[in-house]
């Protein structure tokens, strides 16, 4: 038997086994295990089992449940995907072919979802406070993978490389770059493989459609209650003056920093160039103001500390600013994770599609 199996097994005494009751758990740690001749000596390992009613002993690794009580509380949607699936015209399923911003957001979207997720936050140097905000050093905390490809591909690249800034993963990851040496951190087909995750989710399907000189898979929408969803979420966040988030099939009820994630995915939108798409039931001038809505956003919120204070002055939002400033003040040990928040939006104020 080999090293690995030996290290799941849970061991017991020869009478163990008629004295544990269907349905218990029991632990077993690597005090426990007594590797074979020519084994490696087993990791600091901990494994669980229970009986079932048949009598048979059944071993889990108890991580995996920790994960899962994790990724129940996350949105069923990434905040790439959320961004992909605004720019993506339903029956057609293909993105505008004028569209040159949406790669790099989606790059952004994937240092937000990190930073949301607790993977990564900044390095803790004081020294930091003197560089700009997109140029302070970020570092990996929580190496766990998250189940989602694209984010624990980007994961494993900043574990396993030096540290760098924000700015700079972003560019890295979108092939913005001519140092040869990091040409490999460039992420390859990311609009393709979200669009494959969101077939996946059911809320594409894939065709092929035909275009002249070649044929090209698209993607139309499936599931259009995915998306709207997503509208009305935009349109709540930009035009109602009181903001109230509710739970949904996408995003579970205890998912956190619901309100500042909001506010991330509609700014990474308006830098992607595809905010347009859930605002068209508005009139035009109805348009007008929740893209001077979302501008004032980018510029309070691509800022470390936010600039938006609670209790300011306006007509949309005007509870915005208090209920991001209560879920901040519910994760105080986790600033360091929302300045790198802080210092994504910064880096999509640079685009051309905002200037």
């Amino acid at each position: 038997m080999s090293s690995g199996l030996q290290r799941r097994r849970v061991t017991s005494s020869n009478n163990s086994s008629s004295s544990i009751a269907p349905g218990s758990i029991s632990t077993s740690g690597p005090s426990s295990l007594s590797p074979g001749p020519g084994s490696p000596e087993p990791s600091n390992y901990l494994s669980e089992s229970y009986a079932s009613e048949n009598g048979h002993r059944i071993a889990f690794d108890p991580r995996d449940l920790q994960d899962g009580d994790e990724r129940s509380k996350q949105p069923r949607l990434t905040l790439m995907e959320e961004i992909l699936l605004m720019g993506l015209k339903d029956k057609q399923g293909y993105l505008s072919f004028w569209n040159d911003n949406i790669s790099y957001a989606l790059r952004g979207c994937i240092v937000l979802e990190l930073a949301f997720r607790g993977r990564i936050s900044m390095q803790r140097d004081p020294s930091r406070r003197r560089m700009p905000l997109c140029d302070r050093l970020i570092e990996v905390i929580d190496d766990r993978l998250t189940g989602e490809v694209l984010l624990d591909e980007a994961l494993k690249l900043m574990k396993s490389s030096e540290k760098m800034s924000v700015a700079a993963w972003i560019d890295l990851m979108s092939g913005e770059t001519w140092n040869l040496m990091k040409i490999g951190y460039q992420l390859k087909q990311v609009r393709e493989r979200l669009a494959k995750g969101l077939v996946d989710k059911g809320i594409l399907r894939t065709e092929k459609r035909n275009f002249l000189l070649f044929d090209m898979a698209t993607h139309p929408v499936s599931d259009t209650g995915a998306k709207d969803e997503i509208r009305r979420r935009v349109i709540n966040i930009l035009t109602t003056k009181t903001v109230v988030l509710n739970s949904s099939p996408l995003v579970p009820e205890d998912v956190p920093f619901l309100y500042l994630r909001t506010v991330a995915m509609v700014c990474a939108a308006y830098a992607a160039n595809v905010l347009e798409n859930p605002l068209s039931s508005l009139s035009h001038d109805g348009r007008d103001r929740a893209f001077a809505r979302v501008d004032e956003l980018l510029g309070d919120y691509s800022q470390w500390p936010f600039a938006s204070k609670p209790g300011g002055s306006g007509t949309v939002g005007i509870n915005l600013a208090q209920e991001i400033s209560d879920e901040l003040s519910a994760n105080k040990d986790k600033e360091l994770q929302i300045e790198v928040v802080a210092a994504a939006l910064s880096v999509f104020t640079r685009l051309d599609s905002i200037l």
